[in-house]
Formats: C-alpha cells, sequence, structure tokens
C-alpha cells in the first residue's frame, strides 16, 4: 500500500508512513478542512524580504561614505556637507524601514496561512495555534521566542523532518543578531553624536565628525552581515515551504473544476431519464411523448361513407 502523500511503500507494522507521517490509509490533505494557496504570497514575502535585507547594507556601510563627507567638510570648512551625510543617511534609513514594514506584513500573512494549513494534513503535529502565528510577531518578549516556534513546527510538518532543520536554527540566530545589534549601535551612536560640536568651526572639531564615522564602521558590520544572512535563509524557507505545501494541496485537487453533479472524466453517464422525469405541467398531465409504431397496433377506424347503406 502506498502512501497518499509522499508515495512511499507502508508497512502494516507501523501505524503511519515512515517518510512524511502520515497516517495509513489517510489522504494528503483532510477532507473539509479548508486550506490556502501559499505560492504567490510567499514569493511576494521572499521578495520583500530580500529587498529589506540589501536595503539595510547602504545604511550600515554608510560610515564609508560618512568619512569622505567629512572629510570634504573640514578640507572646505564646509558645515553644509555634514548636514548633507546626516540627511543621506536618514534618507538611507526610510527606505530601510519602509521596505522592512511591507515585508512584515506579507510574512505574518504567509506565516498564518502555512501554520493553518497544517490543520488539514494528516498526521501534522502543531504545538501553537494559529493565532501565535500573528501575536507571536507582535507580542514583546514573546516576539524573542514563538515566531521561531511556529515556522519550525511549519518546516518540520511540511516538509516531513522528524527534527527541526538547520536552516530554521540559523535564520533566527541571524535575526536576533541584526534586530538586537542594531538597536544597541543605534543607541550608542546617538550618543556619541549627540556629543559632537553642532556648528563645528576649527579644524579640531571638523576631525570629531571624521573619527565619528570612522569607529561607527566597525560595529555597523556585525547586524549588516547578520541581516543579509537572516534575509536569504529565510528567503529560503519561505520558498521551501511554499513549494511544499502547494505540492500537497495539489493532491486533493478535484480532477474536474464543475459544479456538484457534474460528469468527471472517465466517470460513466447517467442513464437515460424516464417518461415521470420530465417536466409535468400544471394541470398534473405528462406531455405526449413520440411512439414508434410497432406490428401489434390497429389502425384507427374509417370515418362513415355519406350516403351508404346499413347492413347491406
Amino acid at each position: 500500500m502506498a502512501c497518499q502523500t509522499c508515495g512511499d511503500a507502508t508497512s502494516p507494522a507501523f501505524n503511519e508512513c515512515q517518510r512524511c507521517g502520515t497516517p495509513l490509509g489517510q489522504p494528503a490533505i483532510a477532507p473539509g478542512v479548508p486550506t490556502y494557496r501559499v505560492r504567490s504570497l510567499g514569493t511576494a514575502a521572499g521578495i520583500a524580504v530580500g529587498a529589506a535585507s540589501l536595503l539595510y547594507v547602504p545604511s550600515g556601510l554608510f560610515p564609508v561614505l560618512g568619512v569622505r563627507m567629512a572629510r570634504a567638510a573640514a578640507e572646505r570648512s564646509d558645515r553644509d556637507l555634514l548636514l548633507g551625510a546626516a540627511a543621506a543617511e536618514v534618507l538611507l534609513t526610510l527606505l530601510h524601514v519602509l521596505a522592512i514594514l511591507t515585508a512584515a506584513v506579507l510574512v505574518i500573512i504567509w506565516t498564518w496561512r502555512v501554520r493553518k494549513n497544517l490543520e488539514a494534513f494528516p498526521g501534522a503535529l502543531p504545538t501553537l495555534s494559529p493565532a501565535w502565528a500573528i501575536a507571536g510577531w507582535l507580542v514583546p518578549f514573546a516576539n524573542l521566542v514563538v515566531p521561531a516556534r511556529v515556522v519550525a513546527n511549519v518546516a518540520r510538518d511540511s516538509l516531513w523532518r522528524r527534527t527541526t532543520p538547520a536552516l530554521v536554527g540559523l535564520w533566527w540566530t541571524a535575526w536576533l543578531v541584526f534586530s538586537v545589534g542594531d538597536r544597541i549601535v543605534a543607541r550608542l551612536e546617538e550618543q556619541r553624536y549627540g556629543r559632537l560640536t553642532e556648528w563645528p568651526r576649527s579644524e579640531t572639531e571638523f576631525a570629531t565628525y571624521v573619527r565619528f564615522y570612522q569607529d561607527a564602521l566597525g560595529p555597523r558590520l556585525i547586524p549588516t552581515v547578520a541581516c543579509l544572512v537572516a534575509g536569504a535563509s529565510f528567503v529560503v524557507l519561505i520558498r521551501r515551504i511554499s513549494a511544499a505545501q502547494e505540492s500537497r494541496i495539489a493532491k486533493a485537487a478535484p480532477l474536474w473544476p464543475g459544479h456538484p453533479g457534474g460528469i468527471v472524466a472517465g466517470a460513466p453517464y447517467p442513464p437515460p431519464r424516464s417518461a415521470s422525469a420530465y417536466p409535468v405541467d400544471p394541470a398534473g398531465s405528462i406531455p405526449d411523448l413520440p411512439v414508434a409504431p410497432g406490428p401489434a397496433s390497429a389502425p384507427p377506424p374509417a370515418p362513415p361513407v355519406v350516403g351508404g347503406t346499413t347492413g347491406a
């Protein structure tokens, strides 16, 4: 007997498929349980995550440009260059914030859908309710653990793994390093920037801006690398989980997209209807049906002839 989910041969010695965990005799999708398509949404979420990760790189490596602009400002004693550097960094940060907000919305919806699909997969063992697929990203402190647990559960039951894939651990570790490291670096830089002279006039005061950007480059490298690793690994996870769930859902798709009672390819045609199946008029009579003449039918009587004799 072959498993209806993965197609592997099953053994009566086990109650479930040893590859995908589907109970013996169970279909790939539980009848009557709704499922959600996730391929298109997963593609959109993957693109948004990748764009947000790449847009953080110019912001994270901005001190390289900031050093050059600060040195040019010191040589020309031009404070406008320093203001331009600050404005450029703010603009890059805003672009990254917009990208990560867009990615967050798509990822939350995708996470909820793939978690909800587990309820239609016989053999799946979800540990958290679908509500945590949304609340886990938004509730403080819970967002340090819950999203990883939800995605790990989805990855195990979608990719037919007995243990959590290592890619989930790599993604979440890199994400925590990025999110926590970026906040720490931003707080320290804000304190250091507040100690700079607001309107530098001398060469020494301009030089403090050069040192500020030089010292900022090293700490920013850590969240920048972590952001790229987290983004790349999560995009791979999204693609793999979406493809696996779409493939399983497709096994439960109807053979013919017609209305209930329609003819399915390969199915026998229904028998012809009898006279009782024809519509009845309001008077309750059945309309006349054509009847083929047979050998037992008698001819109709002839009409009387005018002027003939009776009994002749």
